[in-house]
């Protein structure tokens, strides 16, 4: 999944304030570069149980899953075996709106977690399945959302409401 949140840059003029999005990343266990939690679901659990749990074990967040953003591809060494001699796996990817960042969780020895600008993470990211995830489907879910929101924020205050023609 991709752990993300809202945080406020600063108060405007009018007093509101400005929100940008950051993702979570984490470091991994083999090798520079970071990544987002993933893993495998167990067969009493759906996928996104599973990528909750992931992001509970690896990187100490809890909150609510989201719309799939899509389905990628990617090489595993330790998955090679005859019925697959190359390893391909098929991960699919969720926003995860973060509600709450764990003081202990399992695997903080092996991990660090880090929070990121979209374009920050792009460039710090390990893997290009995890980078198109990124840039493509959370991305393209993130500007639907502010679009969808936008609208509903605009309807709640049209001047031609029903409540204005009373």
């Amino acid at each position: 999944c991709i752990p993300f949140k809202y945080r406020n840059t600063g108060e405007n003029s009018d007093g509101t304030y400005e929100k940008v999005v950051e993702v979570l990343m984490i470091s991994t266990t083999s090798g520079p570069g970071l990544v987002f939690p993933k893993g495998g679901w167990e067969n009493d659990e759906t996928v996104q149980e599973a990528a909750i749990r992931e992001a509970v074990e690896e990187a100490g967040v809890q909150g609510d899953i989201m719309d799939c953003l899509g389905h990628y591809f990617f090489k595993s060494k330790t998955l090679q075996d005859e019925l697959s001699p190359e390893g391909l796996c098929k991960a699919a990817m969720f926003p995860l709106l973060v509600k709450e960042e764990l003081e202990f969780w399992p695997e903080q020895n092996n991990r660090r977690r880090s929070w990121h600008s979209i374009p920050e993470a792009i460039e710090l990211c390990r893997h290009q399945w995890m980078k198109a995830a990124l840039e493509e489907g959370f991305s393209r879910w993130f500007a639907e959302q502010m679009i969808s929101n936008q609208k509903k924020e605009n309807h709640l205050i049209s001047p031609h409401s029903s409540a204005d023609q009373e």
